[in-house]
């Protein structure tokens, strides 16, 4: 039997939890689930808080856990995943508590809505809380905003491109770290290209700095002014715009770009030889 990411988290609770948590979060959670009772998901739920001790997650023991990597960069504690658990253990019971669910999303706190958006994909049928997600982008609150941008394969799985441009401009308007970001060069897109070179001319305009970063989806889409916003940036005297410049060309398989190449070479062998990366720009 396969198992689901609730059985994973359960298995990882067990390991970082005392005895007697473990034993209340379980049973709260079957007794939920079979009781069916909406009053005694939201009391569980607020008494998390209470009878979880909230420490990080210092065990995986030897669990074959496919989410392993992301529960660690995201600093997952046993309080964040308890909520978790007890969400997908009520979701899996019955599709009667999708709708409290999404409501008790709706009224949860700061600390309860960035638990929730971090770890949706861990839910059963994410897509059913797209909404949430959506709703964070809204936000001007850079925590809630990171918890659904940074390192979270969500976006990419379940926003629209239009959905996911919009997160990517605001990452950089709010000037949030795009390094953190997953997935960027696989939802490059035609017209993201054109959002950034425009508000990269609104930020020239007003003679204000971008992240070079910024750059990273145009290497495929250059094109018109796009070229021209290149080679400003290999004209630049600030050597990480330079590098960026010849990162997205190299990265790219256009004929503009291998000219570009061939006029501004001054950090290409050092790209190619992988010593300049995005990861490390």
């Amino acid at each position: 039997m396969t198992k689901t990411p609730k059985d994973f988290l359960s298995d990882i609770l067990e390991l970082n939890v005392q005895g007697p948590e473990f034993q209340w979060l379980t049973g709260t959670a079957a007794k939920i689930s079979e009781s069916r009772s909406k009053k005694d998901l939201y009391i569980s739920y607020s008494l998390c808080t209470s009878k979880i001790h909230d420490e990080p997650i210092s065990d995986f023991g030897s669990l074959d856990f496919g989410w392993k990597e992301y529960l660690e960069v995201q600093q997952a504690s046993t309080l964040e995943l308890s909520r978790i658990f007890l969400l997908s253990s009520v979701l899996e019971a019955t599709d009667e508590f999708l709708k409290p669910v999404q409501q008790l999303i709706q009224i949860a706190d700061k600390t309860e809505l960035e638990t929730f958006l971090k770890f949706l994909v861990l839910l059963p049928n994410p897509d059913d809380f797209k909404f949430a997600a959506v709703e964070a982008l809204r936000t001007n609150i850079a925590t809630v905003f990171n918890a659904i941008s940074q390192y979270n394969p969500y976006p990419s799985r379940y926003f629209t491109t239009a959905e996911w441009n919009q997160m990517y401009l605001k990452s950089a308007f709010m000037e949030q770290d795009l390094k953190k970001i997953p997935e960027v060069d696989e939802m490059a897109n035609k017209d993201l290209a054109r959002i950034i070179s425009d508000y990269a001319h609104e930020r020239w305009a007003a003679s204000r700095d971008i992240d070079p970063m910024f750059w990273r989806p145009v290497s495929n889409f250059l094109e018109d002014k796009l070229v021209d916003d290149i080679e400003r940036l290999f004209k630049s005297d600030k050597e990480r715009e330079q590098k960026a410049a010849t990162l997205v060309c190299y990265h790219s398989n256009t004929d503009e770009a291998k000219q570009l190449l061939e006029t501004y070479d001054t950090f290409l062998p050092k790209v190619e030889q992988g010593d300049i990366t995005w990861k490390n720009l």
